[in-house]
């Protein structure tokens, strides 16, 4: 099974940020796009790939830990927008330094989690940077994302907490249907810090 290791933002700010990409979906050229849905929305600290049941085991093992020695909940707020490319659009993350710290660390720790449980290189340190993919240019096609980002650069949504951390099972389309997306499934989840 696809695993990864994500903070998962509330119902309501999730609510928010999809009112400002409907808007999105508007300009010239969304058609180009394969919109991510909402309730997948998500930020991965730590992506693992394909692993095995005792993989897991351990993994997950190895997360409570990282969770557990976590600073506590990070005080968080979906803002702006960014690009990879033209490729991917995505949303930002706004926080204060010291948050954005901490976050960092939990990235790091999950990363080590992954490491030392084997899935991933021992030489292996992706640097952070915290984004919610909301579009991908469908196919090999490559697709002009200023403008997209250009309009949701000014979107703040509500301030939240994120207080968990969740381990996911990305579960690929099954129905051959082109453009379909992995659903999402969390299988584990626990609180951030002592």
């Amino acid at each position: 099974m696809r695993l990864f290791a994500a903070l998962w933002p509330p119902p309501d700010v999730v609510r928010e940020l999809e009112r400002a990409v409907d808007a999105l979906k508007g300009l010239p050229g969304a058609e180009a796009l394969r919109w991510t849905q909402p309730e997948s929305w998500h930020f991965t600290l730590s992506f693992y790939g394909e692993v095995d049941e005792e993989q897991a085991r351990d993994l997950s093992t190895r997360l409570a830990r990282a969770a557990h020695r976590a600073q506590g909940p990070v005080p968080v707020r979906l803002e702006g927008a960014g690009r990879f490319g033209d490729r991917t659009l995505w949303a930002g993350l706004h926080m204060a330094d010291a948050d954005r710290e901490a976050l960092k660390k939990l990235a790091a720790a999950t990363t080590a989690a992954g490491r030392r449980a084997g899935l991933l290189p021992p030489d292996e340190h992706p640097s952070f940077r915290p984004h919610l993919t909301l579009a991908r240019a469908k196919g090999r096609r490559t697709t002009d994302l200023r403008p997209y980002v250009t309009q949701l650069a000014p979107f703040q949504g509500s301030s939240w907490t994120a207080g968990e951390l969740l381990l996911v099972h990305s579960v690929p389309p099954r129905s051959g249907v082109p453009g379909e997306q992995p659903r999402y499934e969390p299988l584990e989840r626990w609180p951030l810090g002592p």
